[in-house]
């Protein structure tokens, strides 16, 4: 009996695992698969469909651009450079991914938002960052830190995260997320911004707002 019942807990392990791997990018079950944008010649496998190996170039592995200063002239100062799978297709099944942002000086936002698919670990590759996250309800702690040079942070997958510039010169961080295409929801874009716009009397109870402000606000967005 006693045999019995470990061997039960012991498949019960193993399903929550399984469960909890299925939650991420699948696994590739081969050396590759360069993402294709057409069916022809293609076979799907999972996230896009498949280069036909022998046609395959080290140009499918390879993104070049991530030394570029980017202009952060714009409303919240700062550019987000993606390296997904859409810039790589060489990364289609990989469950990896990279950005790079540029941050203005004196408060260059990346404004709270969440990646559905995918952890991010932050490197700040120069320049002082204030970052954090905040934790599910009902307790929305917020775990922050300043970040200078070589300094790195976690941004568990899901949660609503941020980082802002407090330095007086530009500053620029490297993320690495684990999904070929992580996903990006702008809180505020998404909130204000949606098309069609959400009705301001949603909003106006959510955020505890008048009705001017928040249609003031969805006109920002």
């Amino acid at each position: 009996m006693k045999g019995v019942n470990n061997f039960l807990i012991t498949f019960a392990l193993l399903a929550l695992a399984s469960t909890l791997v299925s939650a991420s990018d699948p696994s590739s079950l081969q050396d590759f698969c360069v993402a294709l944008k057409g069916t022809k010649h293609a076979v799907f496998v999972n996230g896009k469909f498949c280069k036909d190996p022998k046609l395959v170039t080290a140009n499918d592995f390879f993104f070049s651009g991530l030394a570029k200063l980017e202009n952060t002239s714009n409303a919240v100062g700062s550019k987000v450079t993606p390296v997904n799978v859409d810039q790589i297709p060489g990364l289609n099944t990989l469950g990896i991914s990279i950005a790079r942002i540029d941050y203005a000086p004196n408060g260059g936002l990346n404004p709270p938002h969440t990646h559905p698919r995918g952890s991010e670990i932050l490197v700040v590759s120069s320049g002082t960052l204030y970052v954090g996250f905040v934790t599910s309800n009902p307790d929305n702690r917020l775990f922050a830190k300043v970040l200078n040079t070589g300094d790195a942070f976690v941004f568990p997958v899901g949660l609503i995260h941020f980082q802002v510039n407090i330095g007086k010169t530009n500053a620029i961080a490297f993320a690495g997320l684990s999904s070929q295409n992580p996903g990006v929801i702008t809180i505020p874009n998404a909130v204000f911004g949606s098309n069609p716009p959400i009705n301001p009397d949603v909003l106006t109870k959510a955020f505890k707002l008048d009705k001017k402000t928040v249609e003031y606000l969805q006109t920002q967005f």
